[in-house]
């Protein structure tokens, strides 16, 4: 029997990393799709039913009367909001569980949530600051501030991802204790904070949208950014220095990202957690560990995730709504006893 030349082995090998390539590809254009029809029923389905002609109407015809300005004003920019909340909170789970190598990373869990909530909640009540534009900088220096005390309550470099989950529980614990506190005593901010702090978007309006798009869009841009980096680091930090990645500015773009990501989104519309836990996993079983797919399917089905989520708030208890936090977290509480009961908990 002949031998077959040894180029016929390469031929036969070399179009399945094409093939995978074209599976993600078209799984991702999926993806989209499924986002851009949850975003149609966030528009089209809420705690006041309206006739699909009406939602077209309100929609396009600026004389769509009440309906109209319910559609334009109201549902459409929360739609928005949570778009970009949701992409928020998906890249930013996905980086810190790839920075941190631990699964049960996430801005919810390991208190950037937290961290944020406390210092909008300190510029509100103790400052007198109900801007967005005033409080969204102490959203970022809490989220900043917390993220840099649990990492290193959690071991720094030598943490495992237990460790860090129980220095995360602690400071959320913490830090929504002494929120609780604030609102308690001081009777108008927990007027004006008791939806925000359970995680809402039923306060969205264009201008929030506005303010918020450029923190999100540089937070994102920094995160699809860090794939490749965040490719050699999940091989070991030697082996990513032998790779020519550069540890430091790879870890401090990092955070500066998720900082950003979530010091917005939490400022916006409140700490929602869980978000940024489950997407990535789900992720990672379709994709891979590829950052280089992880982000962008995590930056789309993470709002599929959210304002399914909303949606189902609103419909659920007609005529008065859920909010979305607590949908999310009802949703995603399962979700973490099963990671935690994995035997594999320590790998990505």
């Amino acid at each position: 029997m002949v031998d077959s030349p040894p180029g016929a082995v390469k031929q036969t090998a070399a179009p399945e990393p094409r093939k995978r390539h074209a599976v993600r590809a078209v799984g991702l254009l999926a993806a989209v799709g499924v986002l851009v029809l949850v975003c149609l029923a966030s528009v089209a389905v809420g705690a006041k039913p309206i006739p699909l002609a009406d939602v077209w109407d309100g929609l396009f015809d600026r004389t769509g009367g009440e309906h109209g300005v319910l559609i334009r004003e109201v549902r459409v920019p929360r739609t928005l909001l949570g778009l970009i909340v949701g992409m928020a909170l998906g890249l930013a789970g996905a980086v810190m569980q790839a920075l941190t190598r631990n699964p049960l990373a996430e801005p919810g869990l390991l208190g950037v949530n937290a961290g944020a909530s406390a210092a909008v909640v300190s510029a509100i009540s103790f400052l007198g600051v109900t801007s967005f534009t005033g409080y969204v900088w102490f959203a970022f220096v809490g989220a900043a501030v917390v993220s840099v005390i649990v990492y290193v309550l959690g071991g720094s470099r030598s943490a495992t991802p237990v460790r860090l989950a129980l220095a995360g529980t602690a400071a959320t614990a913490a830090l929504y204790g002494y929120v609780n506190a604030v609102q308690l005593l001081d009777s108008a901010a927990l007027d004006r904070l008791r939806f925000w702090t359970v995680g809402s978007l039923a306060s969205a309006d264009m201008e929030i949208l506005g303010k918020v798009l450029p923190f999100i869009g540089i937070g994102a841009l920094l995160a699809l950014g860090l794939a490749r980096s965040l490719n050699a680091m999940e091989l070991g930090d030697d082996t990513a220095r032998s790779l020519g990645a550069h540890l430091g500015r790879t870890r401090a773009v990092a955070m500066l990202s998720v900082t950003l990501l979530c010091g917005a989104a939490t400022a916006a519309c409140g700490p929602i957690i869980f978000v940024g836990l489950m997407i990535p996993h789900l992720v990672r079983a379709l994709t891979g560990p590829d950052m280089r797919w992880v982000l962008p399917y995590a930056a789309v089905l993470a709002p599929v995730l959210l304002l399914g989520a909303d949606v189902i708030g609103r419909v659920v208890t007609r005529p008065g709504e859920l909010q979305v936090g607590i949908v999310t977290a009802v949703i995603g509480g399962p979700v973490f006893i099963q990671l935690v009961r994995r035997k594999k908990l320590a790998q990505l």
